[in-house]
């Protein structure tokens, strides 16, 4: 059996994509371990809402990386796949994911100077 370039690319793509996911399912397990951990804090009567900010934060790092493997394999797979419709696709999600991605640093940029 012949390995071909496309199918070490969908393998890229599969992989790289995968470890995207992963990233935002261990931001959220993080974030809703360390959130938990501050919400029973709040019941002995502490204001929690700077900590509360920095989780969010710290959320939104993960988020970021994220986005980021994200983009790759959506590049990776319209090299495999090069058509007008994928193309369109993938520069719409690039555009999307890198909006979001200017307002979260921004964001994570102004808490991290109001420390």
């Amino acid at each position: 059996m012949e390995l071909r370039l496309s199918d070490i690319f969908e393998f890229l793509y599969i992989t790289i994509g995968t470890v995207g996911v992963a990233i935002i399912v261990w931001g959220v397990l993080l974030t809703v371990y360390r959130l938990l951990r501050l919400e029973l804090s709040k019941l002995n009567y502490k204001s929690i809402y700077r900590e509360r900010e920095s989780v969010r934060h710290l959320f939104a790092s993960y988020l970021l990386l994220a986005l980021e493997f994200l983009i790759a394999a959506d590049i990776i797979i319209t090299v495999i796949h090069p058509s007008f419709e994928e193309i369109a696709i993938l520069a719409s999600i690039v555009v999307i994911r890198t909006v979001i991605s200017y307002f979260l640093e921004k964001e994570i940029d102004n808490f991290n100077k109001n420390d």
